[in-house]
C-alpha cells in the first residue's frame, strides 16, 4: 500500500501517525495552492496539483490523506488518474451532489465524477445532513438516482417532500401521487450493518472500487472536522472497506475531514464557507489528538486490508 499525504493545510502533516511508520508517507507539498482549491477549485490550481500528484503506481493500492473536507472535490482529481472501469464508494455526511454552481466545488464534485466514462456509479453511505431534506430545492442531482448512476444510503434522515418525478432507486422511495410526494430515505441506522454490507456486495458489478472517505460521516468522538458531522463509527467504515476488499479489488482510498482553520484570500470563498459551515468550538490539542488517533487506526487497518 502506497501512503501519500497531499499537504494542503498542514492538518495531516502536523500529526504523528505517518512519521512513526517504518516507511514514511510520501508527502506532496501543496500549501501554496490551498487558497485557490479550498471550497471551490480554480482550474489552473487543479492542473498544477495534478502535476504534483502524478500518475498512480502500477498495481499498488493508494491511501491518500489531504486534510480538510473543504478539499473533498479533489477526490475527482485523484479518480481522474484511474483509467479502468470503477465504482466509487463514498462515506460522507453530505451527498456532495449539487448541480449549481457547475464548478469544481466540495458540494458538487460527485456530478463531475459521474461524467467520467470509466465511472460505473457512485454509492454514497452515511449522510445525516439536511442536504437530503427538500433536495430538489437545493439543486440535488436526483436524476442520477433515477438513472441508477448514483445510490444514496442515509444513516438517519427524516422523510421529506419531493416535487416532480418519483424516486424509487438507490436508497430512496417516493410515496403518494400528484405534484407533492413523500420522499422516504432508507435509514441504515435502523438496519443490521452486516446485512446491508451483504446486500451491497451482492449488487456490485465486476469493476474495481475506489473508496472516498470524508470523516465528517463519523461521530464527533472519533473525528473533529470543519463541518457538521454524522453518527457512524470508524469500526463500521473500516469493516465495510475490509468486506469490500474481500470481494473486489480496491484501487485506492482517499481520506479527508481533518481540521484546519479556513483561510481565504477572496470574499467569494469566504462567504460560501461562512453561509454553509456550522459554528464550531475552538480547535485544541485534545481535538487534534482525536484526529491523529483515528488516522493511525485507518492506516493500520488498511495496511492489512490493502496488502
Amino acid at each position: 500500500m502506497h501512503l501519500r499525504i497531499v499537504d494542503l493545510d498542514g492538518a495531516v502533516t502536523g500529526q504523528g501517525f505517518h512519521s512513526a511508520r517504518t516507511e514514511p508517507a510520501d508527502i506532496v507539498p501543496a500549501g501554496d495552492l490551498a487558497p485557490r482549491l479550498r471550497i471551490v477549485a480554480s482550474r489552473r490550481a487543479l492542473t498544477e496539483l495534478g502535476k504534483r500528484v502524478g500518475l498512480r503506481s502500477n498495481g499498488e493500492a493508494e491511501l491518500m490523506f489531504y486534510g480538510s473536507g473543504d478539499f473533498h472535490h479533489l477526490a475527482d482529481l485523484f479518480l481522474g488518474r484511474v483509467e479502468e472501469p470503477v465504482t466509487v464508494i463514498q462515506f460522507d455526511n453530505h451527498p456532495d451532489w449539487v448541480t449549481f454552481p457547475a464548478t469544481p466545488n466540495c458540494g458538487g464534485w460527485v456530478n463531475r465524477t459521474l461524467e467520467r466514462r470509466n465511472v460505473a456509479r457512485i454509492i454514497t453511505i452515511g449522510p445525516t445532513s439536511t442536504d437530503l431534506v427538500l433536495p430538489q430545492i437545493k439543486s440535488a442531482n436526483l436524476q442520477a438516482i433515477r438513472d441508477g448512476r448514483l445510490e444514496m444510503y442515509a444513516w438517519r434522515v427524516s422523510a421529506t417532500q419531493l416535487v416532480g418525478k418519483a424516486v424509487k432507486k438507490g436508497g430512496a422511495e417516493t410515496f403518494g401521487d400528484g405534484f407533492a410526494k413523500r420522499l422516504i430515505w432508507r435509514n441504515l441506522a435502523d438496519e443490521d450493518w452486516q446485512a446491508f454490507l451483504d446486500e451491497l456486495i451482492s449488487k456490485l458489478g465486476s469493476e474495481a472500487l475506489w473508496i472516498t472517505f470524508d470523516k465528517d460521516v463519523l461521530a464527533t468522538s472519533e473525528a473533529v472536522t470543519n463541518w457538521d458531522q454524522g453518527a457512524m463509527r470508524l469500526d463500521q467504515v473500516l469493516h465495510a472497506i475490509e468486506r469490500l476488499a474481500a470481494h473486489r479489488r480496491i484501487l485506492g482510498v482517499d481520506v479527508c475531514g481533518d481540521y484546519s482553520a479556513p483561510q481565504f484570500r477572496d470574499p467569494f470563498r469566504y462567504m460560501l464557507a461562512r453561509l454553509d459551515r456550522p459554528r464550531q468550538p475552538k480547535f485544541d490539542a485534545a481535538m487534534a489528538a482525536v484526529n491523529d488517533t483515528t488516522n493511525a487506526r485507518i492506516v493500520a487497518r488498511l495496511e492489512q486490508v490493502l496488502a
